[in-house]
């Protein structure tokens, strides 16, 4: 039997807390967790959560360059942008009341999705947006003032 395809891309998020990252993460975003594989004393040594199509590790800080945004004075070097079919307002509540800290509250953008952006505890940025109408590229530019140009 041929293994499930994997995206090409699978973010792999760094936690001081693997374990409470993944319980957090399941009540405040409802990402389900697929996968966890641990050692001898029980440590989480790998572990991958689901949502829809999408994959997202969460380790643990398992070498020195392999750190928490809670070990590095809050700082991040990226961000995780998440896509729902649906329902993102009330995904957005659903993060709040589990302790998310909501710095953009859900507001329609001119690439034609509804956004909004949430911290969770440890300091990780979550972009998630949902698609509310088909804008063309033609419209972006006239919104912006930005143009689509190939990369010379």
């Amino acid at each position: 039997m041929a293994a499930p395809r994997r995206p090409a891309f699978i973010p792999s998020i760094i936690y001081k807390d693997n374990r409470a990252a993944l319980q957090w993460l399941q009540k405040a975003f409802g990402f389900e967790v697929s996968e966890v594989l641990t050692d001898a004393r029980d440590n989480i040594v790998h572990a991958e959560m689901s949502h829809d199509d999408g994959i997202v590790m969460i380790g643990n800080e398992f070498a020195d360059w392999a750190k928490s945004p809670e070990s590095v004075g809050r700082k991040n070097t990226q961000r995780v942008h998440v896509r729902l079919a649906e329902r993102i307002d009330e995904h957005c509540a659903q993060a709040r009341q589990a302790g998310a800290t909501i710095t953009m509250e859900p507001a329609d953008q001119f690439y034609g999705e509804r956004t909004y952006v949430a911290v969770d505890p440890e300091g990780h940025h979550w972009t998630f947006s949902q698609a509310v109408k088909q804008v063309s590229k033609e419209e972006m530019e006239q919104a912006t003032g930005f143009r689509f140009k190939p990369l010379k």
